[in-house]
Parts: structure tokens; C-alpha cells; sequence
């Protein structure tokens, strides 16, 4: 079975999160390293007038907590109330259900799991995802049955709509509901780099029932190898319908959620360090 573009690409951006995540645990170890060596320098200048010393302080305490504690309270706030929350991966990507510190939350719902799913797979931001995605396999001619030109195109675009709709709402909604698991990622938020990746790939295998036991994540093995029957054996092209295409497009879905997942670990650190730095107050000169 030869690897397919999306597949090579994927796996690109599987070592772009591991880069990143390995400079926000470096940049919050040296920051961890740093506040020592500078408070002495807070201390030591006694001979500045007091005034000016005085009023530094209050101006700056503020303006921290004004930023990053009210994100964090309305995140909060939002996973408590719907169980869910409304962050977006690199502030695009649809991240509905990714939960931060949330060791006890009440199980979703029926309702909610389709609700979710119905937000996530037809959110604005995958219109011209899925335009990408289509454009790529327009390029590689994957699926020649589907032809060139603008119709092969639409039929592309319709074809990874649904083919991502089919698996989201298998993996999330279906499934999940039959069998009464959770569909939500629960951010382990501490460990090396190594360990919460390997945290984070267990997830395919592993997750929580709605009672919060820990069980097979038959949803995203099974719903996600049902989608690809489904999708295969519906509207793909006759000469693709078969045994090995489906198995191709289970793996790429399955290897898909696999970067997911791993982002949903790290990007909370990356938001949370982008907020720091943008909410960082600059420092005043002095007369």
C-alpha cells in the first residue's frame, strides 16, 4: 500500500507539535529559572525615591491578572455548564472537546454528543479545510475515478466532507451514545514531552465510559473503521471500492486523529504561553 500525500503531510505536523511542545517546556523551564535571579534586583535599589517605587507596583499587579485569569474562569465555566468548551486549535481548528483540569465533570448526554458533533463538523473554519484537502488530492489524482477539471474537484471536496462528517459523528456522536462512552479528551497537563505523548496516542485506545471507568476505545477504533466502510462502499468511485481503500482510509483517519489528539494535549500550554507573552506589560523607562 503506498503512503499518499495527506499521509506524509500528516505526519510532518506530528513533528511540529513535538518541536513546539518542546519549546514551551523550555521556555517555561527557563522562565521557572529566572524570577530568583531577578528579585534581587527588586530589592537591592534602596536608593530610588519612594514615591515612583510605590506606584510601580499597583499599576502592574492588575494588569496581569486581568487577561489570563478570565480566560481561564470562562473555560471553566463553559465545561462545567455544557460539558464541553469552545477553543479552537491554533484559534481556528474546531477543539470542542478538549477539557482542561476537569477530573469531574457530569457525562454528556445523548443529545449533547450529537450537539458537539454537529458544531465541530459543520463549523466555519472546515469549509476551507476541506477545500485544502480536496485541492491536494485534486494534485495527486488519488481516486482517478473521480476525473480532472472542476467537476473532479467537486466531487473531491463533497467526497472529504462527508467522508470527515461520517467519521466525526461516528466517533463522537454514534458510537459514544450506543455504547455509553465519552467522546472528550481530558488534558493530562504535566510530565515530559515523552510521557504526555504517549499519554496522549493511548487515548486511541483507551477511554472513559460515561460512569468514568476507564475502558476500550471501541468508538474511535470501531466508529472510525465503520465510517470508512461507509463512506467507501456509498459514493467513492466503483474502482475504489474496495477491501485495501478502505483499510487506506480507516489508517488515514485513524493517523489523523492520532495528530489531533496530541495537539489537544499541548496546544492548552501553547494558548496559555501566547496569552502570557501578549499580556506581559512593557516595561516603563524611568527618569
Amino acid at each position: 500500500m503506498k503512503y499518499s500525500f495527506a499521509v506524509i503531510a500528516r505526519s510532518t505536523a506530528l513533528l511540529f507539535v513535538l518541536a513546539c511542545a518542546a519549546a514551551v517546556y523550555a521556555q517555561d523551564n527557563g522562565q521557572s529559572a529566572n524570577p530568583p535571579a531577578s528579585q534581587p534586583d527588586q530589592s537591592s535599589p534602596s536608593t530610588t525615591p519612594a514615591p515612583q517605587q510605590q506606584q510601580t507596583p499597583p499599576a502592574a499587579a492588575p494588569s496581569q491578572p486581568q487577561t489570563q485569569p478570565g480566560q481561564t474562569n470562562q473555560n471553566n465555566k463553559d465545561q462545567k455548564n455544557q460539558g464541553t468548551s469552545n477553543d479552537r486549535l491554533f484559534f481556528a481548528l474546531p477543539n470542542f472537546l478538549t477539557l482542561e483540569n476537569s477530573a469531574h465533570v457530569p457525562p454528556l448526554t445523548t443529545g449533547q454528543k450529537f450537539k458537539v458533533a454537529f458544531r465541530s463538523s459543520f463549523d466555519y473554519i472546515q469549509y476551507p479545510w476541506y477545500a485544502v484537502l480536496a485541492g491536494i488530492s485534486q494534485a495527486q489524482n488519488s481516486e482517478p475515478g473521480y476525473g480532472q477539471g472542476a467537476e473532479g474537484y467537486a466531487k473531491r471536496y463533497g467526497a472529504a466532507f462527508a467522508d470527515g462528517t461520517i467519521e466525526n459523528f461516528m466517533v463522537n456522536a454514534v458510537v459514544p451514545s450506543v455504547i455509553h462512552t465519552d467522546p472528550r479528551y481530558y488534558q493530562l497537563g504535566k510530565g515530559t514531552v515523552i510521557h504526555r505523548t504517549g499519554y496522549a496516542l493511548s487515548r486511541l485506545f483507551i477511554t472513559r465510559t460515561d460512569s468514568g471507568h476507564n475502558t476500550f476505545n471501541f468508538a474511535e477504533i470501531g466508529g472510525s473503521g465503520m465510517a470508512a466502510a461507509i463512506s467507501t462502499y456509498s459514493y467513492h468511485p466503483e474502482a475504489d471500492k474496495t477491501f485495501s481503500n478502505t483499510a487506506e482510509v480507516w489508517g488515514t483517519q485513524v493517523g489523523y486523529d492520532a495528530i489531533r489528539i496530541v495537539l489537544n494535549e499541548f496546544w492548552p500550554d501553547i494558548r496559555r504561553k501566547f496569552h502570557k507573552d501578549k499580556a506581559e506589560p512593557q516595561p516603563q523607562p524611568q527618569p
